[in-house]
């Protein structure tokens, strides 16, 4: 994205447009206070002239009323515009919020692998809450700036022509160190924003591996660690502070150098008779408020380039775009009933790299065909591919080669949301919200009643332990479920998917956390939940293998064997090995019971 510009402001202008009654009230006000502040400046040449040095009265107190006057004027102006125009940046900047929030839940999972979240909330946060700050605040003051700037200098061109060549000739020069040094502020200002997001990943990582970091003992490590991203984030920080802070003091000395030499020119002029003592004072007055509005307008120029830093780093996210796309007329799924889908999967040469791994095939030439209402199970060592099938079943990345069918409709026709509502996933490390048992179990059907989010907690053999929590269904988990144990946590999700009622159900050993007794439980909760639909299991237990109506013994991603459990011990040496150290492994365990 170009640096060189402020495009990327004004794709954020939409925003602002959406209020577009309260943009012209603000503007209205905004006006109205740059106009009655300018207006002083003849308050000051009444007072001075008529009052002062024609010494009446009279004309003292109507100037001293007038100038009154246009303070009340000008505080109700200015309470107006700032109410407005505060209400426009907080409103805009959760605008912003939320759209880059909308956007994110929509792109593809492998974004999320590659980027950090730290950096990502960074600019959900931190950025628009600068963007808020420009619109809100310095915005506004560069607004009034420019209009009391442009009608002062009108003024002073009115009051006098000679001395209105000394203030403009000053223009340029102050305009020059400003457009300098705002594009090293703006370069700066993007840095200074990547490097606090790099403070925010790396904490927010340390935080939430917690656990083992003070299980091996690296709290003074990660100490040095984030201290040294402190450190460079306040070092990009000092930079940036610098040069701004060069650029008001250049900008300064130039305007009061320019000042003072009006004043001397303007003061032989009021000596000689050439003008009045009056004019004088109010071209001192109008000549401050240029003066002002342009040391504003540089200070305010520091906020703008951040912002621009920080709206580049939003528009960025906006204009990121999923790889997996809604296709223009998406396909439905057939109904055979009212209550019954064809949910037949087929898995059709298919061949798949992960992005981070592009030199390496998860699958290879992977052919697989679930019946409707039947179980597949995956067995295989580690790497296999056996989630990787999961990931593409759920279209959370598309194949290189080779299409997934469900229901005789490729997946790649079907509306991602339409096909993942048909699926219910329990993984093998189940992931739970930090709300309370409720909300997590409800998250498979949030419009379920409490009396089907128990029956679904009894059928997943969760209940108990529930009800046995402190505050019941209530109670709060902790972030990731912190609170529960790894079998109550996988009990919870089981829950969850009994209560989403799929056509299709994705296990990946949803038992495998269980202790014995519980995992007869749920493991019959699951087989009555299993009939009527289709089913892919990834295996590693044997009574899970055993019930299968399939079973797919899977290697390096590709498919090495399928068929029954008897079959494949007499056909397949991989699967033999592994059903022996099934069989060890479950004797081991029976001796340490015994």
């Amino acid at each position: 994205m170009a640096n060189n510009n402020y495009s990327v402001l004004l794709r954020l202008t939409s925003f602002l447009l959406r209020y577009k009654k309260t943009l012209i009230a603000a503007g209205c006000a905004l006006i109205f206070t740059a106009g009655v502040t300018l207006a002083m400046g003849q308050g000051v040449k009444v007072l001075i002239d008529e009052g002062f040095v024609a010494g009446s009265t009279e004309k003292l107190n109507h100037a001293a009323l007038f100038i009154i006057g246009v303070a009340l004027l000008m505080s109700i102006g200015t309470y107006t515009r700032f109410y407005l125009v505060s209400w426009l940046g907080e409103r805009v900047s959760a605008d912003i919020r939320q759209s880059v929030f909308d956007h994110l839940l929509t792109l593809h999972p492998s974004y999320f692998e590659e980027n950090r979240s730290g950096e990502i909330m960074s600019r959900l946060t931190t950025d628009t809450t600068l963007l808020q700050t420009v619109i809100g605040s310095s915005a506004s003051m560069a607004l009034r700036s420019f209009l009391t700037f442009v009608g002062g200098l009108i003024l002073l061109l009115v009051t006098n022509l000679k001395l209105s060549a000394f203030v403009l000739a000053g223009v340029p020069v102050v305009l020059l160190p400003i457009l300098l040094f705002g594009r090293r502020v703006r370069s700066l200002s993007r840095k200074s924003q990547d490097s606090i997001a790099d403070v925010g990943s790396h904490a927010g990582e340390i935080i939430q591996q917690i656990k083992t970091v003070q299980s091996y003992t690296q709290e003074d490590n990660e100490k040095q660690a984030f201290g040294l991203h402190v450190e460079g984030a306040f070092n990009v920080a000092k930079r940036r502070i610098k040069q701004r802070a060069l650029l008001i003091a250049v900008v300064i000395a130039l305007i009061f150098s320019a000042v003072a030499a009006m004043l001397w020119v303007g003061g032989n002029d009021v000596i000689n008779g050439v003008m009045t003592a009056g004019e004088l004072g109010a071209f001192v007055f109008y000549a401050i408020i240029v003066a002002g509005s342009v040391a504003t307008i540089s200070e305010v120029i520091g906020d703008v380039q951040r912002a621009v830093g920080a709206a580049e780093r939003l528009v960025e996210l906006l204009n990121i775009k999923s790889v997996i796309s809604t296709p223009e007329k998406p396909q439905t799924l057939d109904w055979k009933s009212a209550n019954e889908l064809d949910a037949q999967l087929q898995i059709n040469n298919v061949t798949f790299y992960y992005p981070s791994r592009p030199e390496q095939a998860a699958l290879k030439n992977l052919t697989l065909s679930i019946n409707e209402g039947r179980s597949l199970a995956l067995v295989g060592p580690s790497g296999a591919g056996k989630s990787t099938v999961f990931e593409l079943l759920q279209r959370f990345y598309d194949p290189q080669e080779g299409n997934i069918e469900l229901g005789g409709k490729s997946i790649r026709e079907l509306n991602p949301v339409d096909l993942r509502t048909q699926l219910a996933v329990v993984a093998q490390q189940p992931s739970l919200f930090s709300g309370d048992v409720l909300h997590n179990i409800r998250y498979g059907k949030p419009s379920a009643s409490f009396e089907e989010v128990v029956e679904a907690a009894k059928a997943a053999n969760a209940h108990d332990f529930i009800e046995a929590l402190p505050d019941g269904y209530n109670s709060f988990l902790g972030e990731q479920g912190v609170r529960l144990s790894g079998g109550q946590r996988q009990r919870i999700a089981i829950a969850r998917a009994i209560l989403k009622d799929p056509r299709v159900l994705l296990l990946d050993e949803a038992t495998s956390a269980l202790d014995a007794e519980s995992e007869f439980r749920v493991q019959q909760a699951l087989e009555n939940l299993m009939q009527g639909r289709t089913t892919v299991v990834i295996a590693h237990r044997l009574a899970t293998i055993r019930n299968a109506d399939q079973i797919a013994v899977m290697e390096n991603g590709q498919l090495v064997a399928q068929g029954k459990h008897q079959e494949l011990v007499d056909s397949s040496p991989l699967y033999r090995r592994l059903s022996e150290l099934q069989f060890q492994e479950t004797a081991n365990k029976d001796a340490m019971t015994e």
